[in-house]
């Protein structure tokens, strides 16, 4: 703000201009008003003036007076007052919107300046990407300031990717500026068990601004069409929905016709077209459950995962077969030899937020030939035999561990000595080591499931690349009893891997969610890694 004031001639500068008009003088000091309001909305206001008409003039395309174009005596300006106003324009509409409301304070002709519409419109659409002609709002008497200040800036903390807090079954929420409102759609994954298939979503709530007041929200949920709701922004990193008319959700038919309604959206079918009791139970169960939360949902922010160069994949958000559970959503990252699958929507056995599955990119499987992998022992027997190595290097490890702590407590007592690079070259060593089985790793192998093996999508690749040692999460209902137990990571191309889990005798495959997210990248890997360990805790 100092140096817009030097620059303007007004503040604590105002010395080191030219002292010989008092009539200069005295524009400096009636230009010096200052604005303590550092709010979007408030900045540009006040009376109409000269400077208003032109800013008007440079709104409406009229040429300026040529008074306004040049400095006094046609000399070159020496202070962004004595700029042309449309030139300022430019150069206001050049900078993010949070900060025009301290350019605002500097004076009252900055002030009339950020009036002009031309220069909130731009921030509007380099910022938010509302592409939509904002100069049919002038017909409801909205400005593009209006929507700048009171829906967009106002809301900007909660754009981006949302994960409900639903007890087990969790979610996806994807808020995002579209056209002139601002709305929450819920991403569903497809119908099971066509994982190929393209995500579902529906709206749950938008915000538009009906009048220059203050902006409305509406809840979208049910069949009545949009009705009053609220929004309580929590924190950064939390907001809550809250519907205020609740009897737009329910249905003429009672909860047997919302439960049918729900099933033909949920699940693409009707109950007496599911023939397997427990999967029916488990259905109704979701319904019962979920049906509590149509009034007041709380969400907790996600972030996509990093990525790195050294990844296998692109990393991101995947769909996948979960048996009599149906489709789920997971996210899958890379933490150096390690990957892992979170789950963002869950279920009672494994709820949203737990790792469903591990990955061990130091230890990759050779799988055997196409007659032999039929044979489901064989694979249990190489699998075993990496679980044991596993073992056996996690036991080296630790003993490892323990003897350099107490190498490092006596070398504490001892004088400094010059280290080695023993550990780094072991490091290159296994690093250079992964590479080469990995590049070793044949482009495309045969690939069929064993025997036994079951599989709600039988419609699988009949090629993958490579395949790893893993850990897949099992457990109870309630999750109760929680275990990770061996199973084998396949990777099929760019856009799908598997899993077969051992223990349930079962095959999950899983298909990339082709969903370009805004506002959904992590600042940093910290706050990725921080993302994560959260939901996990909330979901334990």
């Amino acid at each position: 703000m100092a140096v817009c004031a030097r620059l303007c001639g007004v503040g604590p500068a105002r010395g080191c201009r030219r002292r010989g008009a008092a009539r200069e003088q005295r524009r400096g000091a009636a230009d010096s008003e200052p604005d303590t309001d550092t709010d979007p909305e408030e900045a540009g206001g006040g009376g109409v003036t000269e400077d208003e008409e032109a800013a008007e003039r440079i709104e409406g395309g009229r040429p300026l007076p040529p008074s306004v174009e040049a400095g006094p005596a046609g000399r070159a300006p020496l202070s962004l007052l004595e700029l042309p106003p449309e030139l300022l324009v430019q150069i206001f509409g050049s900078l993010p919107g949070t900060d025009l409301p301290s350019l605002a304070r500097v004076c009252t002709t900055f002030r009339r300046i950020l009036r002009t519409d031309t220069i909130w419109r731009r921030r509007c659409r380099e910022e938010y990407g509302v592409c939509e002609n904002l100069r049919k709002l002038e017909i409801t008497g909205v400005s593009c300031r209006d929507v700048y200040a009171k829906l967009l800036h106002r809301y900007r903390h909660i754009l981006g990717l949302w994960q409900p807090d639903i007890g087990p079954y969790g979610g996806l929420l994807n808020v995002v500026v579209d056209g002139l409102f601002i709305i929450g759609w819920m991403y569903l994954p497809p119908h099971d068990p066509h994982v190929d298939d393209p995500m579902r979503f529906k709206p749950l709530f938008r915000i538009h601004l009906m009048e220059r007041k203050c902006a409305t929200v509406e809840c979208m949920y049910g069949h009545k069409g949009p009705h009053n709701g609220h929004i309580q922004i929590v924190k950064k990193d939390e907001f809550s929905t809250k519907c205020n008319q609740t009897d737009h959700h329910r249905m003429s038919g009672g909860r047997q016709e919302e439960f049918r309604t729900w099933l033909r959206e949920e699940w693409g079918r009707t109950l007496e077209d599911i023939f397997h009791e427990h999967m029916q139970e488990l259905i109704l169960m979701k319904f019962i459950y979920t049906s509590q939360y149509d009034n007041c949902l709380t969400y907790r922010r996600i972030y996509l995962p990093p990525s790195s160069p050294d990844d296998l994949i692109q990393p991101g958000l995947f769909k996948g077969t979960y048996g009599s559970h149906g489709l789920e959503i997971v996210m899958l990252s890379f933490h150096g030899k390690k990957a892992k699958g979170t789950k963002i929507t869950g279920d009672p056995n494994i709820p949203a937020g737990q790792q469903t599955v591990e990955i061990d990119l130091a230890h990759p499987l050779q799988l055997p030939d196409i007659e032999n992998l039929h044979d489901f022992s064989e694979l249990s027997r190489i699998v075993l035999e990496v679980q044991e190595q596993v073992r056996r290097e996690e036991q080296e490890h630790e003993q490892q561990q323990q003897q350099e702590e107490e190498h490092s407590q006596q070398a504490a007592s001892q004088p400094a000595s010059p280290l080695g690079g023993e550990g780094a070259e072991g490091e290159e060593t296994a690093a250079g080591a992964e590479g080469t089985t990995q590049d070793k790793a044949p482009a495309s192998q045969p690939f069929v499931l064993p025997m036994g093996v079951i599989s709600r999508n039988e419609d699988y690749p009949r090629t993958c690349r490579i395949c790893f040692y893993g850990t897949g999460l099992i457990a109870g209902h309630g999750f109760t009893s929680p275990e990770r137990t061996p199973g084998v990571f396949v990777l099929f191309d760019d856009d799908r891997f598997g899993f077969i889990w051992l223990e349930l005798k079962s095959f999950s495959l899983y298909s990339r969610i082709k969903v370009s997210f805004q506002n959904a990248q992590a600042p940093s890997r910290e706050a990725f890694d921080e993302m994560l360990k959260n939901i996990q805790s909330l979901a334990t």
